[in-house]
């Protein structure tokens, strides 16, 4: 394998030119600069002029691209991050994530974290119910939490967060929604074993409002995501997992927005109509049942 350097052409470009546009560019970087950011630096320039190149765009496109980042930014705030979702609609999220998170086989696949994960989510006793308002049709979470060896992981810690019946996040409807509905943070027992109660996800736009919505739809792109319930797993000595769990038969699966969905990650959601056994889970009949066993890897 070549390795990487950060050295310059060995002509250097002393003025600006059409053809080493890119070396010119690069050749102005120190060699005692920081060494990561200076390759990451050289191969992101390489790559827009030779974009550039390629596309030849007017002084016009260049500058709505300029105005489109612009505008981006400005969507920003403490609970939308509209970079993350332009990240995410592009499919970097997830190449960012598959690059980092490269898992063994037999070890849960991880996916990306999306926009509206709160840290410090309240901690719940195990059976608890995260949905605080009553809406949704009911759903049962269960099952383990595993090392590779298939032996149960004591004190793993889930922190598990959802959309509501309607498709939004808590932080969407500050003021509608009760603080923290749908979210909750459950650690296991001796037996890697965890339960809790919830609704079932739909599938749901993410915010198409702004400067990324208006892209997706410039390009024939819906924003729909399918439904899902997402997860983070820590517990001492493995690695952190960030994934979800996907509901079977959702009609975006194939074309999610943000491109989240492996197959692997598509859940075992059934429908029971049962009474005695809802009344015995506290849920309203009918309701559903996810079963869902996570394998993490040693650090």
């Amino acid at each position: 394998m070549k390795a990487k350097t950060n050295a310059a052409p060995t002509e250097v470009p002393r003025y600006f030119t059409e053809e080493r546009s890119a070396d010119a560019v690069v050749a102005r970087m120190e060699a005692g600069a920081d060494l990561r950011l200076r390759e990451v630096m050289a191969a992101l320039v390489r790559h827009i002029h030779a974009a550039i190149k390629e596309v030849e765009p007017t002084e016009e496109e260049w500058m709505a691209a300029i105005q489109f980042l612009t505008d981006t930014g400005h969507m920003c705030t403490d609970w939308r991050q509209e970079f993350i979702l332009l990240s995410d609609t592009l499919g970097v999220s997830m190449l960012v994530d598959s690059i980092n998170h490269r898992k063994p086989s037999g070890t849960t696949e991880s996916t990306v974290l999306g926009p509206f994960h709160v840290a410090d989510a309240p901690r719940r006793e195990m059976g608890d119910d995260i949905c605080l308002d009553g809406s949704g049709e009911s759903l049962y979470v269960s099952g383990r939490v595993l090392d590779g060896s298939g032996a149960p992981i004591a004190g793993a810690e889930l922190d598990v967060w959802q959309a509501n019946g309607e498709g939004f996040y808590d932080v969407q409807q500050r003021g509608t929604q009760p603080e923290m509905n749908l979210r909750g943070r459950f650690t296991t027992g001796p037996d890697g074993r965890y339960w809790f109660r919830s609704i079932k996800p739909c599938s749901y736009p993410i915010p198409h409002d702004g400067p990324v919505g208006k892209l997706l739809d410039r390009l024939g792109r819906h924003p729909y995501r399918p439904g899902h319930i997402h997860f983070i797993l820590r517990a001492p000595g493995f690695q952190s997992l960030t994934t979800h769990l996907f509901v079977p038969g959702d009609p975006y699966l194939e074309s999610d927005a943000v491109l989240g969905v492996k197959e692997s990650l598509i859940g075992d959601f059934t429908r029971h109509d049962d009474p005695p056994r809802a009344a015995e889970l506290g849920l309203a009949n009918p309701f559903w049942v996810l079963p869902a066993d996570f394998t993490l890897v040693p650090t």
